[in-house]
């Protein structure tokens, strides 16, 4: 019996991706980069910080990498991610259920902790969860099982009770690394690897029907 709730953030409870992707690739453009050669499902779940070694190639050693950071975080601040317009049209209903029937939520995603605050008052949903964990908080990211392993103490019930909502494969991998029960919500854009998933489902909507919450 699922006993408490384990969200990710992007993917989940905001359609984010495709936001990201293209303000990641106006900003590369500036610095006369592309990502088109990549898989875009390796963004997917991910921090950049994990990634700048596939986008810059047999060129990253040239690179000030931490300065291109920097002035990549300053590039993402002047153009924040309208989180209030992104969220996916169920989630609002979903967590009122759960707050309702005093299921316990958490949640655990690879952004950063200020900008978990900020999208989930932005969108009215902060008041719906009990504990929020960043893996920048973490030695390591997703797939390194340590956020959910956090999350999932937070919740006070058993780990056979829980049940997890992602959709990226870094974060699928660490859910069950973390000895958790994962359903993905479908990707429909990325080819994203949910394989090790249990369930897949199209939305939280259809999700929380199944568990006849």
């Amino acid at each position: 019996m699922v006993k408490a709730i384990i969200f990710d953030m992007d993917g989940v409870l905001f359609d984010t991706e495709t936001f990201y992707f293209q303000r990641r690739a106006d900003f590369l453009a500036t610095k006369g980069l592309s990502v088109n050669h990549l898989d875009p499902s390796i963004f997917v779940g991910g921090r950049a910080s994990q990634i700048w070694q596939r986008i810059l190639g047999d060129d990253y050693d040239n690179w000030d990498v931490p300065a291109l950071e920097e002035e990549y975080r300053v590039y993402k601040e002047k153009r924040p991610t309208p989180y209030a317009e992104r969220i996916f049209p169920e989630v609002k209903a979903v967590l009122e259920r759960l707050t309702i029937q005093g299921i316990p939520v958490v949640l655990a995603s690879n952004t950063d902790r200020s900008e978990i605050e900020r999208a989930l008052l932005d969108a009215g949903i902060r008041s719906h969860f009990s504990h929020i964990f960043s893996a920048m908080d973490c030695e390591a990211p997703k797939p390194d099982p340590t956020v959910y392993m956090k999350a999932a103490s937070a919740t006070g019930v058993a780990k056979s009770d829980i049940l997890v909502f992602e959709d990226s494969a870094k974060g699928i991998e660490a859910a069950k690394k973390a000895g958790l029960t994962v359903w993905a919500i479908r990707d429909q854009h990325y080819g994203i690897d949910q394989s090790k998933a249990d369930k897949l489902v199209d939305n939280l909507e259809d999700a929380f029907d199944l568990l006849r919450f």
